[in-house]
C-alpha cells in the first residue's frame, strides 16, 4: 500500500512552493504510521507539489521503511560515509527551486546540508500549513485521545487515593508514573508534575525530593499519558487534610473560569475569543494578580500544538479541534490552583473528554 501524500502536496501547492520536506516526528509518523527516531542521522522525505515522493534514509533504518510502503526515490547512506552525497542525489532527482520545511522540528545540521546539495535552494518556514492539517482530528484520533485520557485518570484516582502527609513530592510524582504504566501508558506525554505548598505556584514545578507534604497544602498533579501515538493533559488540584477559606475562593474562580471556557467553545469561535472569555473570569476576580498563563493550547500527537488558545490569535475553531482548558491563579510563595481539561469541538458546543471531577476535592490524608 502506497503512502497518500495528497494533502501534502496541495500544502505545497497552496503555499507555492515546490515541495515540502517532514523529518521525524508528529507529521512524519502521521504520514507514515510508523514512528522513527530523531537522532545524529539526518532523515528526510520530501513530497513535490506535484509527482513522486523521495526519502533519504540512514542505512541502518532501510529495513524499517520497507514497512511503510514507500514507492518513491529512496537515497540511503551509512554512518562511515556521511550524508553529503545522499543530499546531492536527492536534490539532483527532486530538481526542485523551493522547499517548505517544518520550523518548529527542522534541526539546523540538515538546512545546512540541503543548502550545501543545492546553494540556491530557496527553503522556508511552512510549519503553520504543514502541522495545521492536524488540527482538524479523524475520528480514529479522536479515539486515540479518549484512550489516553481513560488510562491517565484512573492513574490520577489511584495515585490521589495513596496520598498521606509526610510524603515527598517525588514520591507522589514516582507512584503517578507507576501508576500509569500499569493503566496501560505506552509512555508520558510529557515530565509529569507533582508540585504542593509554595511550589504549586509554579506553573511549570518540578516535585522536590525533600519537601514533605503538609495538612493545608494544595498538591497540583499535571500530566498525561501517551496513548496510540496520542497526548492527554490533565491537571487537577486538590487540598491535604483542610482547605483553607482563601483557597477555596481561589479555587472557585479558577473553576468557574474553566466552566465559562466549556460555556463559550463551539465551531467557528477564535482561540482569542476563548482566552477573552476564560481570562476575563479571572480579571473579574480580587485574584487579578495571579494570572501567569494563556487558556490553553491544542493537543494530539503533541502535548502542545496548534491552535494556541491566547488573546491575539484570531484563529478560528473548526469542529474536530481539541484543546485543553486549563485556567490557573497562583501566588507565589502561597500555592496555585490549576484546573485542565481536554476538550473537543463540536458543530453547536463542546465535548470534555476528561470526566475526573472538577469541585473541589479535600483529601482525608
Amino acid at each position: 500500500m502506497s503512502l497518500d501524500i495528497s494533502e501534502y502536496a496541495r500544502v505545497a501547492r497552496e503555499i507555492g512552493v515546490d515541495a515540502v520536506a517532514l523529518v521525524p516526528g508528529p507529521n512524519f509518523t502521521r504520514l507514515v504510521g510508523h514512528p522513527f527516531m530523531s537522532h545524529e542521522r539526518p532523515f528526510l522525505l520530501v513530497i513535490p507539489s506535484n509527482g513522486t515522493p523521495a526519502a533519504l534514509v540512514p542505512n541502518l533504518e532501510l529495513r524499517s521503511w520497507d514497512l511503510v510502503g514507500f514507492d518513491g526515490a529512496v537515497f540511503d547512506w551509512r554512518d562511515q560515509d556521511g550524508y553529503d552525497a545522499a543530499f546531492t542525489a536527492l536534490t539532483g532527482h527532486l530538481r526542485i527551486r523551493s522547499l517548505a520545511v517544518e520550523g518548529q522540528i527542522m534541526r539546523v545540521f540538515v538546512h545546512h546540508a540541503l543548502k550545501r546539495a543545492q546553494r540556491d535552494l530557496e527553503i522556508i518556514d511552512g510549519e503553520a500549513a504543514i502541522s495545521g492539517l492536524r488540527v482538524i482530528k479523524t475520528g480514529t484520533e479522536i479515539e486515540a485521545l479518549k484512550a489516553a485520557i481513560a488510562v491517565s485518570e484512573r492513574a490520577l484516582e489511584k495515585t490521589l487515593a495513596s496520598v498521606s502527609l509526610g510524603q515527598t513530592e517525588a514520591e507522589i510524582e514516582q507512584a503517578l508514573v507507576l501508576n500509569l504504566f500499569a493503566e496501560g501508558a505506552e509512555d508520558h506525554a510529557f515530565r509529569p508534575i507533582a508540585a504542593a505548598g509554595d511550589n504549586s505556584a509554579r506553573p511549570h514545578a518540578k516535585a522536590r525530593p525533600d519537601y514533605r507534604v503538609e495538612a493545608g497544602d494544595a498538591l497540583l498533579i499535571d500530566f498525561g499519558a501517551r496513548k496510540h501515538g496520542h497526548c492527554a493533559d490533565i491537571t487537577r488540584t486538590v487540598f491535604l487534610g483542610h482547605a483553607s477559606d482563601e483557597a477555596r475562593e481561589v479555587y472557585d474562580t479558577v473553576l468557574r473560569a474553566n466552566r465559562r471556557g466549556h460555556q463559550v467553545t463551539k465551531a467557528g469561535i477564535t482561540a482569542h475569543e476563548i482566552d477573552d472569555a476564560v481570562t476575563g473570569v479571572l480579571e473579574a476576580s480580587r485574584f487579578a494578580d495571579r494570572i501567569r498563563t494563556k487558556t490553553g493550547h491544542g493537543l494530539g500527537r503533541e502535548v502542545h500544538e496548534a491552535p494556541y488558545i491566547m488573546r491575539g490569535n484570531h484563529q478560528v475553531l473548526p469542529a474536530g479541534t481539541v484543546f485543553t482548558n486549563e485556567p490557573g491563579l497562583y501566588k507565589i510563595g502561597a500555592f496555585g490552583v490549576r484546573i485542565e481539561d481536554d476538550v473537543l469541538v463540536t458543530e453547536t458546543g463542546s465535548v470534555s473528554l476528561t470526566t475526573y471531577p472538577t469541585d473541589l476535592q479535600v483529601l482525608t490524608c
